[in-house]
C-alpha cells in the first residue's frame, strides 16, 4: 500500500470512486462496510500498517473521509490546515468553537461526537483514533502546531500553494472538484 500511496500522494480508507485501500485489496468498490468482506483481515492489517508508517499522515482531508497522505504532500497539507482561513471558521458551531478553544489551550485532548468531527473536517485540528483501556473509541485531537512539534515537521509554503498542490493531486487521482473542504 505504501508504494501506491507514494505514487498517488493521497489514498482514502474506503471510497466508491477514488483510490482506496479497501478498493485495492477487495478488488472492487464496496457500498457496505469492509468488515464483512472475505479479505477483512488483510484490509485491517493494511490499514493499520499504513496508519502506523512514519511517512503517512491520516486525516479527514477528502470528503470528510479518512485519507492517508504521503509525506511528500505534508508541506502542502500543513500550509492549508494551519492557515485559519475563512472556509475553516465560517459557520462553525458553538460547540466546535468551544472544543477548539479547549484543544488550543491544552495542545491535545481526547474527544468524540460531532464537534470533534467538525474540527477534523475543517482541518482545524489533527485527529487520530484511539482505543481507551475501557474499550471506548475516542479521537485524540491536537493542534497543528502540536503535531508539527511531535513530528518535527514544518513548512514555509503559503496556503494558496498548498491548496493548488492538493487540488492538482485530487484531479490526478480522479477527483472532479468539491472533494476538498475549501471547495
Amino acid at each position: 500500500m505504501l508504494v501506491l500511496l507514494r505514487e498517488h500522494g493521497l489514498i482514502l480508507q474506503q471510497d466508491k470512486v477514488l483510490p482506496s485501500v479497501v478498493g485495492f485489496i477487495a478488488g472492487e468498490s464496496l457500498s457496505t462496510s469492509w468488515w464483512r468482506h472475505r479479505r477483512a483481515r488483510q484490509i485491517f492489517q493494511s490499514l493499520s500498517a499504513l496508519a502506523d508508517h512514519p511517512d503517512v499522515l491520516t486525516t479527514k482531508l477528502v470528503a470528510g473521509k479518512v485519507t492517508f497522505v504521503h509525506r511528500r504532500l505534508w508541506p502542502h497539507l500543513l500550509a492549508v490546515a494551519a492557515a485559519r482561513a475563512a472556509w475553516q471558521l465560517k459557520g462553525i458551531t458553538k460547540e466546535a468553537r468551544e472544543l477548539l478553544a479547549q484543544v488550543e489551550k491544552a495542545g491535545e485532548l481526547l474527544a468524540s461526537g460531532s464537534p470533534a468531527r467538525e474540527l477534523e473536517r475543517r482541518l482545524l485540528v489533527h485527529g487520530e483514533q484511539v482505543h481507551t483501556t475501557a474499550g471506548k473509541h475516542l479521537t485524540r485531537l491536537e493542534t497543528w502546531a502540536e503535531w508539527s512539534r511531535r513530528t518535527d515537521f514544518a513548512t514555509k509554503l503559503s496556503p494558496s500553494k498548498g491548496r493548488r498542490a492538493l487540488e492538482r493531486t485530487m484531479r490526478e487521482i480522479g477527483g472532479v472538484g468539491g472533494e476538498l473542504p475549501w471547495e
